[in-house]
């Protein structure tokens, strides 16, 4: 799991809500196969965000957050 802020917020447009998944990808084309960029998203922004990245073949992995301290983000579902 990805460690983050507990201000994390989601990178979907406009959308300030709390982050709960990490989107791991990478773009092929312009960056080296070790690299790995982040966003990361709320429960309402997670497939679409995935589905932005994965169509274009950049998603590598969706994980749930690790807040500091251990905790996982909260399960809202």
């Amino acid at each position: 799991m990805n460690p983050v802020s507990e201000q994390a917020v989601c990178s979907a447009k406009g959308c300030r809500a709390p982050a709960v998944y990490a989107l791991v990808w990478n773009n092929p084309k312009i960056h080296p196969p070790e690299r790995e960029k982040l966003w990361v998203a709320c429960e309402e922004h997670r497939q679409s965000l995935a589905d932005f990245l994965g169509v274009r073949g950049f998603l590598r992995r969706v994980e749930r957050l690790e807040r500091p301290h251990g905790e996982t983000a909260p399960d809202n579902g």
